[in-house]
């Protein structure tokens, strides 16, 4: 059966914790707590970060609850959440779901390839708005954009040199001849199909979010 993702009372707790670290207030969407606990808890990012804008406002009475009991007392409110990461074997992930069938989404973008677990879908679509900002000339490792990127995403400039390939041959505006055989191939046509011919500036408004996850 589809694992049942409804919220659940406890996770204000897992969420409020992340509200309260320093400095105290809304995490980014994509940062690294929030994606954390997103594949924890195998809830969208987005749901989360609406869920935070709810602490942040007091929006509900059990969050005004919550924050009375919580808000002032961290280490009540870690107490609290150890307590309940052990009794929903949160620190065994894999015995916890031992079979449940999930039903994956937004998870698989930040799990390696298994064509080359050097990179995650995550990694191809910040490559992939770095390529409409750059022309085949200057997709090489020597350029300062391609160096930023890859130190970012704790890369080597000529892995994103090498993505940026071959994803010349899905760009349907250079027609690439020839066939490539290259494990990437495959991955890159998806990343292609999903983000490749949509609006480049809601691409890069996507990928200044998801930058937020490899910036600590």
């Amino acid at each position: 059966m589809a694992k049942d993702s409804k919220w659940q009372d406890e996770y204000w707790l897992l969420l409020m914790q992340i509200y309260l670290q320093k400095p105290v207030g809304i995490k980014p969407m994509y940062s690294r707590a929030m994606v954390d606990l997103s594949l924890e808890l195998h809830i969208a990012p987005e749901r989360l970060f609406n869920k935070m804008c709810q602490i942040a406002n007091l929006e509900t009475p059990r969050v005004e609850h919550i924050w009375e009991v919580y808000g002032n007392n961290p280490r009540k409110l870690a107490r609290a959440v150890r307590l309940f990461r052990e009794m929903k074997g949160f620190n065994n992930s894999d015995a916890f779901y031992d079979g449940v069938e999930l039903n994956e989404s937004f998870e698989r973008d930040f799990r390696p390839l298994e064509e080359d677990e050097r990179f995650t879908p995550v990694m191809l679509i910040l490559i992939l708005d770095l390529y409409f900002r750059l022309t085949p000339q200057t997709m090489v490792a020597e350029t300062p954009e391609v160096q930023e990127l890859a130190r970012l995403i704790k890369l080597k400039a000529a892995d994103v040199v090498e993505v940026m390939e071959v994803m010349q041959y899905c760009d349907p505006y250079l027609n690439r001849r020839g066939v490539i055989f290259h494990p990437l191939m495959i991955p890159c046509q998806d990343i292609w199909r999903r983000f490749g011919n949509t609006d480049v500036e809601a691409l890069a408004s996507y990928a200044k979010q998801l930058k937020d996850f490899y910036e600590r």
